[in-house]
């Protein structure tokens, strides 16, 4: 049987949704921040670390934005094959433009040659995964450009094997030092082709932080490269301490014999992600 979800109920539904991606971090990330002050041992590192927290508070208080950057929207939508939605990109980036009309957030998207501001902030970018279950959820994630400009992408030997892809991964968070104000997510593809291990990096930022991935092997890769980007005493906000990443996510899938694509997607602190699951 088929069910059909409104095209204004999508439309309500992602521009409060987005408001609230906007000026509410996720519990998870606001725990783990916690978990990082008890730990940090750098007395600068502990005060960035308390005065994050407190930009947090007053942030959902006030309902005032994390971070002026407000984004480019990242949507991920997961749809059942006979749930039915009318022009579902539309009611999409119509939710998004008003929210960024009513919540007074910044417009950040523009042509990309001729630099005009669209002034909607929109269109945003998405991407679909068709699944079995009669749901439809929609993931929304204003993605900052101080991280999205840090992360890269490469294709490497086979022969490079998981110590080339630790290799890359940690020369790349060097790379980025303090511009994606950290402390950062990291999000990991490791397989597929050159378009689907960009894909794969970004669905890792999806993945609710801490949660590691169902194998053990790549679980275990998840927590060794994360204990090695915070040896590297970026710290908070690039001022040094124990904490310069909070979480490592890692997405794989399988690829051809004579290539190993690696592709590094960065999140800065402020981590908004808002999960809609209309059914």
């Amino acid at each position: 049987m088929k069910r059909e979800i409104s095209y204004e109920d999508i439309i309500s539904l992602v521009k409060e949704g987005y408001i609230k991606a906007c000026v509410e971090l996720p519990d998870e990330q606001i725990s783990a921040l916690k978990k990082a002050l008890d730990k940090e041992k750098d007395l600068l590192a502990k005060i960035v670390l308390e005065i994050i927290l407190e930009n947090a508070e007053i942030a959902k208080r006030e309902r005032l934005p994390l971070c002026q950057d407000t984004g480019i929207a990242v949507v991920w939508i997961k749809k059942g094959e006979r749930i039915i939605t009318k022009d579902l990109e539309s009611a999409i980036n119509e939710g998004l433009y008003l929210a960024y009309k009513e919540g007074f957030l910044r417009a950040s998207v523009c042509e990309p040659l001729s630099r005009k501001n669209t002034n909607t902030n929109t269109p945003a970018i998405v991407h679909y995964e068709i699944v079995l279950e009669d749901v439809l959820e929609i993931y929304l994630m204003p993605k900052g450009c101080g991280s999205e400009n840090m992360s890269a992408l490469c294709i490497l030997s086979p022969s490079a094997g998981i110590e080339g892809i630790k290799k890359f991964v940690i020369e790349t968070v060097k790379r980025a030092g303090p511009n994606p104000c950290p402390p950062i997510i990291v999000g990991i593809g490791i397989g597929g082709n050159f378009e689907k291990v960009a894909l794969l990096s970004k669905k890792a930022l999806f993945r609710p932080l801490g949660e590691p991935h169902p194998d053990k092997e790549i679980a275990r890769l998840e927590k060794e490269i994360l204990e090695e980007i915070n040896n590297l005493g970026i710290g908070p906000l690039g001022f040094g301490g124990e904490t310069t990443c909070l979480g490592v996510h890692i997405e794989t899938y399988p690829c051809h014999i004579a290539s190993l694509p690696v592709a590094v997607n960065i999140q800065c602190h402020s981590a908004r992600i808002e999960r809609i699951k209309i059914l």
